[in-house]
């Protein structure tokens, strides 16, 4: 079974993005009811977000940890801005609804790298289950599960064909 496709992991039996044990860091476990926003070591949770109140969520990854320094975010945005990249670069955000307004949340990178197909997969599922009013299956570990097996396998190719392909297997899973 395949463990993680870019930031989102498995880490025992919860799916979560971003890096747990990453001092000065933070991530966002999946859970049935939500997201919630932790810190390494904290026993609580910052902060809790039902599923019922996003309009649609989408998440931003950084190839590599060191490109989302703040450093890197000038040097991306001098040289025109073609990749994810600076403080931002690792976050997930959308809209919230009641009253509409725009939201996010940095997650810490994991110390190893992060493929482009897994980067653009896991963009893809966040777009696709915003657009079918299914975030809630991301606090589905079972389905998430099967949908990140089959995700981590799929290969490369255009851009266009990668998209095609993650919202078909998606589609195959239920949505």
């Amino acid at each position: 079974m395949a463990e993680y496709l870019g930031p989102l992991e498995l880490v025992g039996d919860r799916w979560i993005i971003g890096d747990p044990k990453r001092e000065g860091g933070s991530c966002l476990v999946l859970t049935p009811e939500g997201m919630e926003h932790h810190r390494p070591g904290a026993p609580e949770p910052l902060a809790f977000f039902p599923w019922s109140i996003f309009v649609e969520l989408s998440i931003r990854a950084t190839y590599k940890a060191w490109h989302a320094s703040r450093t890197m975010g000038v040097l991306n945005g001098v040289g025109g801005g073609y990749m994810e990249a600076g403080r931002d670069g690792c976050s997930v955000g959308g809209i919230r609804r009641h009253p509409y307004e725009p939201w996010s949340v940095n997650y810490a990178h994991h110390a190893r790298a992060y493929s482009g197909n897994h980067v653009h997969a896991v963009r893809v599922l966040f777009r696709t289950l915003s657009e079918a009013r299914a975030l809630h299956r991301l606090g589905d570990a079972e389905w998430l599960g099967a949908a990140v097996v089959r995700l981590a396998s799929l290969s490369g190719g255009w851009a266009l064909s990668m998209t095609r392909r993650v919202r078909e297997t998606i589609g195959d899973l239920g949505v």
